[in-house]
């Protein structure tokens, strides 16, 4: 049984639960970009919130079926389209053999995430089937997806679940604003938009606008990093860590976005206007606690 690509798009790769504990190691956690996403398209088709599925970024992208199975879509908006047809994501879509998918280059969101009701087979690597491009672990043997690649799928099963309900769904556009707390290195932001540059990927994103003022002997000892992590690096310009980000740095460390916010990360692109809202740190547990308890009545075995 196997799910053919038929085109990639810019990036389509596997991605599953992230690699935790191995930060220490250098191994970054990788796993998908928006994980909330991803656990609703896994969520339409009966499968665990961390099962693998297909991450497409920016699209478009086409699939065949070769075996009738149920998908799930889920994140970035697009139009698309089964057999030329038009379906909606967040509901359960049945697939027939022999059926096409076709998604169109994504409106808003930078991406969106395909699951099946069955398991795709995909190489673990350090404990995960999650794709990092940079040192080719996990996923389809460590890279991208190409055109011809066929995904093999076992298990189908038939799921019951119907759709994501509307508060659960990412409400995207081109504006975002993220929950942060201060970093360790903190400095005042003005109150003002930045603007993502054409160096946005899974890595991180390159912000420009008003900076505070960093020239290199701001650099510190390196020191652990995380994704949502917001560093200034001199020349005026931020840098917004992704999931595939190292695991240490040494530019100025300025702020933290909150982890209830960190998935939307996965979903800004270039050109995309991002503002950060500052937290305490009581308040950003009591937003987490409040996203999570949303979650928690949709979602088995899910934590942000």
């Amino acid at each position: 049984m196997t799910l053919a690509v038929i085109e990639p798009g810019v990036q389509t790769t596997l991605q599953a639960a992230p690699r935790l504990g191995l930060r220490h190691l250098g191994v970054p956690s990788a796993g998908p970009a928006d994980v909330f996403s991803m656990a609703c398209a896994n969520r339409l088709v009966g499968c665990k919130p961390w099962s693998t599925a297909i991450e497409i970024t920016n699209g478009p992208a086409a699939f065949a079926f070769d075996t009738a199975m149920s998908i799930g879509l889920a994140g970035a908006r697009s139009e698309i389209w089964l057999d030329g047809e038009r379906v909606d994501p967040y509901e359960v879509i049945r697939v027939h053999a022999g059926a096409r998918l076709d998604i169109e280059p994504f409106a808003a969101g930078a991406r969106l995430y395909l699951a099946v009701s069955g398991e795709i087979a995909a190489r673990e690597d350090f404990g995960s089937a999650s794709t990092y491009l940079p040192a080719s672990l996990g996923g389809h043997d460590g890279r991208a997806l190409q055109r011809g690649d066929g995904l093999r799928v076992t298990k189908i099963s038939s799921p019951s679940f119907a759709m994501i309900p509307q508060p659960l769904r990412l409400p995207l556009s081109h504006s975002f604003v993220l929950r942060a707390v201060p970093g360790p290195d903190t400095l005042a932001l003005p109150d003002s938009a930045f603007v993502v540059t054409a160096r946005a990927s899974r890595m991180g994103l390159e912000l420009d606008g008003v900076f505070p003022d960093v020239t290199a002997s701001s650099e510190r000892p390196s020191s652990a990093l995380m994704p949502g992590a917001l560093q200034i690096v001199p020349g005026g310009r931020g840098f917004l860590l992704g999931v595939d980000a190292q695991t240490t740095g040494g530019y100025p460390h300025i702020l933290q976005v909150i982890r209830a916010d960190r998935h939307l990360i996965g979903q800004i692109r270039s050109g995309d206007r991002v503002r950060f809202l500052m937290r305490t740190q009581r308040q950003a547990e009591a937003e987490l606690a409040s996203k999570q308890s949303l979650m928690d009545s949709w979602f088995e075995d899910f934590r942000l």
